[in-house]
């Protein structure tokens, strides 16, 4: 009973979530993911570790697909931040390198940081 309240707010929310809190939610998406590959890479289990790490790439490759590098310079660097976590991501799902990993996530937390900042300014100033 109650979890099937919960899934019709959870697609509600996405549902009318604005494209900017859309993009919020990818980012939170892609912290938790990163952050239970780690859970599970310390836990040695190989195949969580794959599975979340595969959902932090794809919200990476999502987020290069939709970003506009035609919007400025500031969008061509970010696309090759995104680029370089992707690529890093890999890395770690094919060496099950832990260390790396927790060199990417706080990089990841950052981006998603950064966004939530740019999102509140632009909120704050009525756009």
């Amino acid at each position: 009973m109650y979890s099937n309240g919960y899934n019709v707010y959870k697609n509600n929310s996405v549902n009318y979530a604005s494209k900017d809190q859309l993009l919020l939610m990818i980012l939170d998406g892609a912290v938790k993911f990163s952050k239970r590959a780690e859970l599970a890479l310390v836990e040695n289990n190989v195949k969580k570790t794959h599975e979340s790490l595969i959902k932090t790439q794809d919200i990476f490759v999502e987020l290069m697909a939709s970003l506009d590098v035609d919007a400025g310079d500031w969008a061509k660097q970010l696309f090759k931040v995104y680029r370089f976590i992707n690529e890093k991501l890999v890395e770690v799902n094919i060496k099950k390198d832990i260390n790396l990993l927790r060199e990417i996530i706080p990089l990841i937390q950052e981006i998603r940081d950064l966004w939530y900042e740019v999102y509140e300014k632009a909120k704050a100033s009525g756009q």
